[in-house]
């Protein structure tokens, strides 16, 4: 049997996915030979690289023939190949399983659980982490934790460079990293060692998300990294709205830790103390760890920084969460609260996805059960004695992670060894419930989810009882305090023999369960991934390895058998459920998680500031431990999407013509505008070439309308003149001629008609205001929907309005003398806030400031003066 027909049972992106992440590598790609299927790089783009899978039918020298599996024949270098040891997942199975179960004490045993962990691992019924699955066996260096919490940095040069080191490390060997800079004194503060002031604990994140931008662009395998900060620091609202400034933090997740105290003083609108430990404590090198209580208990100062509204915050919060996704939130006390190692290593933040909280040293290694592998069709029902089964088996593979994988770190070792932390997930729910004609979230199945998640929280509970039994207890294991966590309160009011269980045998993992996010593995396998519903049914997926569309089999499958019919309403998927469902669900599912969950609450475009705000309380008295939304559209690149195949190729070919077309303009390119064609023509300067070009040239009179818009530089007028009923042109007046904001105004007025203007092409205003919305700068105005980041983003909102209006369409209308306009208030200058307070706009033109960069410069007596900065030009 070829290669080919062996790797039959996985195709297209999940093969891509399987060999590209997961098959065991061959390191020396001169081992590459006629006949082996290999991943050849297709395109080298930085951003949007393009794999494909094929098989090699000719070598000469360095250089290989490969045929990929779309019959084409692509040239190239063998450094550009992937090579594998393992062609097929029956090869990596026969790997994990001699693997996991070589820990065991004897040859008998070793014997026993390979057996049974091959059954386990077959045809998909768990999928190992990504770490398990690519290291386990295959590598002495790689570790098969996914999750790793470091500590907070201590407060100093040193402290500071030592976590970038473990986090450098850790992600170097495949791992994710958590940290909580909340032990780095604030903004401004006093450093007595070197007689100045602190940048502050936001500025060392954005060391340590750029160094995590080089992992990812120095290796196969990206940097993923979490930073947390406390809602007691004082340079919580600049870590909010840090994302809002280009180029900071760009390379990782954010979430705030709330505690109880916080959301009572945001509900009954009450102050809130910023505040931070007495920095000139003699005991402060030696003991601050970024842990405010136990600093406060054991009798050391803090230092009040100020006194805010909590509901000042929390609104902060909201409104960049609705903008762009984060920061997410972390209710850090309630999970404290339940976590079974409350009474030995508290949790100080999360890993890069927020699924697994972890304390200091802390790590996990996450595996999924494939859910959809547990449907009964004969008796239309779940295999509850083989979800059972699988569930034991489960547990103690990954009990086995923890002795079989290399450690980096002794302090690592020291800790995971003394907790013996695992966490068994699931994939493929939604898979399930359609099959079993249950809609993902109703009040159904928000039963059948209490259902099914008490029963794999109760198996793997006495699953880890019986290993405890055999091979010991965690050694931080407290019968009577463990069973006082909230988690195994409730556990053990709905099944007593759990705790019976545990107070006879023990208990050999401090956690067992967390539900990860399961996105590349779900999607390899060809199911739902995580808890999450599908996305949609038909999608395409940018990725590492390409653009690919993707078709849901279940899906496709019903509408092969029923020609002609709509699906049922039990094929739901993420952007039909309203943003309440997905809190329900993962409430309910939260119940039964020892640990955490990655969920997120998928929101349409017109999900409001309001509703936002009302969503993240809701998460909270629900018991969530944590909330994260995702507004459509709220980010420029999204993973996912659900656009047509041909017009996401159709905007990618403009994007490109237009690039091309931009450049040879300046550059002169004789052969290139030879290639064109359109109404302009150009006589070249040497000689009587004609050149037609793809620009329409500007008749005598235009009509559209001018947009008054305010700006954080100052009112902005932005015309906007249509051509054939399409905008055509965009003239803004911003601030005063002669300053650098008019410049500029005038500069990107200029681009956008160009790029209008070129061309025949429908999608060329969607593609505008598409990459013109949402641009940031040193500051924003307006509140909600009326916000207003930039000049960027007001000539975003001023060509949505335009087209909304009538304008911007197709339609018949008689020439004028003159160009007609109309001025509209497209976004009003004063509005009001959700806490009822007015945000009364100022109209005063502001320029850039040559010392800090903000649009801070004013004139003042003459002289033009930073009110930032305090920079001073005179004129």
């Amino acid at each position: 049997m070829s290669d080919l027909q062996r790797t039959s049972r996985l195709v297209g992106l999940s093969e891509k996915i399987f060999l590209d992440r997961y098959a065991w590598k061959d390191a020396d790609s001169n081992h590459a030979k006629v006949g082996d299927v290999v991943l050849v790089l297709t395109k080298d783009d930085p951003k949007f690289p393009t794999k494909e899978v094929g098989e090699i039918v000719k070598r000469e020298g360095r250089i290989v023939t490969v045929m990929t599996r779309s019959g084409e024949l692509v040239e190239s270098d063998i450094e550009r190949l992937t090579l594998n040891i393992e062609k097929t997942p029956e090869e990596m199975w026969d790997r994990l399983a001699k693997a996991m179960s070589s820990v065991e004490a004897t040859p008998e045993l070793q014997s026993e659980w390979q057996d049974k962990f091959r059954y386990l691992l077959d045809d998909w019924k768990l999928v190992p982490g990504g770490r398990i699955a690519a290291g386990a066996g295959a590598s002495e260096e790689l570790t098969l934790f996914n999750c790793y919490v470091i500590p907070s940095p201590k407060d100093s040069r040193g402290g500071i460079m030592n976590t970038l080191t473990e986090m450098t490390e850790i992600m170097a060997r495949g791992g994710g990293v958590g940290i909580n800079l909340s032990s780095l004194r604030p903004h401004r503060s006093i450093v007595k060692g070197v007689n100045g002031s602190s940048s502050g604990a936001v500025s060392w994140g954005g060391l340590f998300s750029y160094t995590t931008g080089l992992i990812e662009q120095g290796g196969s395998r990206r940097g993923a990294l979490m930073l947390m900060i406390n809602d007691w620091h004082p340079d919580v609202l600049d870590f909010i709205t840090v994302k809002q400034t280009m180029g900071q933090v760009t390379n990782a997740n954010l979430s705030v830790c709330i505690s109880n105290g916080f959301m009572k003083a945001v509900k009954e609108d009450l102050d809130w103390e910023l505040v931070f430990p007495d920095t000139t404590d003699p005991e402060y090198d030696e003991l601050w760890d970024g842990d405010l209580e136990k600093w406060k208990q054991s009798g050391h100062a803090v230092i009040p920084y100020r006194t805010v509204k909590a509901r000042e915050i929390w609104n902060t919060i909201i409104e960049a969460a609705w903008k762009s996704a984060e920061p997410g939130i972390v209710f850090m006390e309630h999970y404290n609260d339940m976590s079974n190692s409350w009474y030995f290593n508290p949790i100080i933040c999360t890993n890069p996805c927020g699924e697994q909280g972890l304390p200091a040293w802390g790590v996990c290694n996450l595996s999924a059960i494939n859910l959809s592998k547990f449907y009964d069709e004969e008796n239309h029902d779940v295999n509850w004695d083989d979800l059972a089964t699988t569930t034991h088996y489960s547990v103690r593979f990954l009990d086995n992670v923890i002795s079989k994988t290399p450690y980096h770190f002794e302090e690592n070792e020291k800790n995971q060894k003394n907790e013996r932390r695992v966490g068994l997930g699931t994939m493929g729910l939604a898979e399930l419930m359609i099959k079993l004609n249950i809609r993902y979230g109703s009040p159904e199945s928000l039963e059948f989810l209490d259902k099914i998640y008490a029963f794999i929280a109760r198996e793997s509970y006495l699953a880890s009882a019986d290993i405890a039994s055999e091979k010991g207890s965690f050694p931080a294991f407290d019968a009577e305090k463990y069973l006082q966590s909230g988690f195994m309160r409730n556990m053990t009011d709905e099944f007593p023999e759990v705790g019976e269980a545990i107070k006879d045998k023990g208990m050999r993992n401090v956690t067992v369960i967390t539900q990860a996010p399961t996105g590349s593995t779900g999607t390899m396998v060809g199911t739902s991934t995580g808890i999450e519903p599908y996305f949609a049914f038909k999608y395409f997926r940018q990725s590492r390895l390409g653009y690919d569309e993707q078709f849901v089999p279940i899906a496709q499958e019903w509408l092969e058998a029923h020609p002609g019919q709509p699906l049922p309403d039990y094929f739901v998927t993420a952007m039909d459920l309203s943003a309440k469902d997905h809190i329900r669900v993962q409430a309910a599912i939260q119940r039964w998680v020892d640990s955490s969950i990655s969920k997120t609450a998928n929101c349409p475009s017109d999900f409001t500031v309001e509703e936002t705000a009302e969503l993240y309380e809701m998460a909270f008295d629900l018991g969530c431990k944590g909330v994260t939304i995702y507004r459509d559209g709220s980010r420029d690149v999204q993973v996912l999407n659900t656009g047509k195949k041909e017009e996401a190729e159709d905007v990618a070919a403009l994007e490109e013509e237009v690039e091309q077309q931009v450049a040879d303009h300046f550059a002169g390119d004789e052969a290139a505008l030879e290639s064109l064609s359109g109404n302009l023509t150009v006589v070249e300067p040497q000689g009587s070439k004609v050149v037609d070009k793809q620009y329409k040239s500007r008749p005598q009179v235009l009509r559209g309308a001018t947009y008054k818009i305010n700006t954080p530089f100052g009112m902005a007028y932005i015309t906007i003149n249509d051509l054939d009923g399409i905008p055509s042109e965009i003239f803004l007046n911003v601030g005063k001629a002669g300053s650098d904001v008019f410049a500029m105004a005038e500069a990107l007025g200029r681009v956008c008609s160009l790029f209008l203007r070129y061309g025949d092409h429908g999608h060329k205003v969607e593609l505008l205001i598409k990459h013109l919305k949402g641009i940031g700068g040193s500051g924003a105005i307006g509140f909600g929907v009326n916000r207003v980041e930039s000049i960027a983003d007001a000539v975003a909102k001023a060509l949505e309005s335009h087209v909304q209006s009538g304008f911007g369409r197709d339609h018949d209308h008689d020439p004028a003398p003159v160009a007609a306009t109309r001025e509209t208030e497209a976004i009003v200058s004063q509005g009001i806030g959700n806490n009822g307070h007015k945000h009364v706009s100022k109209e005063t033109s502001r320029d850039l400031c040559p010392g800090c960069g903000t649009a801070s410069l004013i004139n003042i007596e003459g002289c033009k003066t930073c009110s930032n900065c305090g920079y001073s030009k005179c004129s």
